[in-house]
């Protein structure tokens, strides 16, 4: 795989508004304390966490909410959280220094990039992704993160038996999302062929809310590594 066919094409755009102080301030001594700032090599999450314990990552887990109620729910687990915007980062690292989880750490980077270069082969139990942007014009489409070659990083990432967990208010994404993970070799849908999974373990999102206030369906997919 060339890892930079992804890097041509990014699927998202920062549009940050504005960050308040109390943000700033959580970017500037909070991240360093719960976040993961080295990322020129695999990271050592046994080391991270201080245990061995089966783990799950977020890619793009916005102002945080939902990623903080499944952690503060399964302390039993460990949670890696990435999302590039540096709001809801700072947001959710004021919230966690609130809670003092320990099982809840994050990054504040591309998340193509942390899956090339920081999470080791077979170290994730689980990869969730809930509500990425749609970019719904035909024309954008290209921008959309579920791409074959992302789906294999992701793959990569997985051990035997984890899961890739998305969910979509966007019919035709959904659609897109079926068709590249059904044919990703290594891959087996939990639903069965073309099914998608019913709603399970997953906290309500803000874009899901305002999805449902738009009238949109959901639908969620779950993949099992093989």
């Amino acid at each position: 795989m060339n890892p930079t066919r992804l890097r041509r094409i990014r699927s998202f755009v920062k549009r940050e508004g504005r960050m308040t102080a109390a943000q700033n301030h959580a970017l500037e001594e909070l991240l360093p304390r719960y976040g993961v700032t080295d990322l020129t090599h695999n990271i050592d999450l046994e080391q991270l966490f201080g245990r061995d314990a089966p783990r799950f990552l977020e890619i793009g887990f916005g102002m945080g909410s939902s990623l903080l109620e499944i952690a503060e729910n399964n302390p039993q687990h460990d949670y890696l959280g990435i999302e590039v915007h540096r709001p809801g980062v700072g947001r959710l690292l004021i919230d966690l220094d609130n809670k003092q989880l320990a099982n809840l750490r994050l990054i504040n980077h591309d998340a193509v990039e942390v899956l090339q270069q920081a999470i080791p082969e077979n170290s994730l139990d689980g990869v969730y992704l809930f509500f990425p942007d749609p970019w719904h014009k035909k024309k954008h489409h290209k921008r959309r993160i579920v791409q074959p070659e992302f789906v294999q990083m992701v793959r990569h990432c997985l051990k035997p038996g984890g899961i890739f967990h998305l969910a979509t208010d966007w019919q035709h994404y959904a659609e897109h999302m079926m068709s590249i993970l059904s044919t990703t070799e290594g891959l087996t849908n939990k639903a069965g062929k073309e099914y998608y999974s019913p709603r399970e373990q997953r906290p309500e999102t803000k874009y899901e809310r305002r999805g449902q206030r738009l009238g949109h369906e959901v639908w969620d997919l779950i993949f099992i590594k093989n």
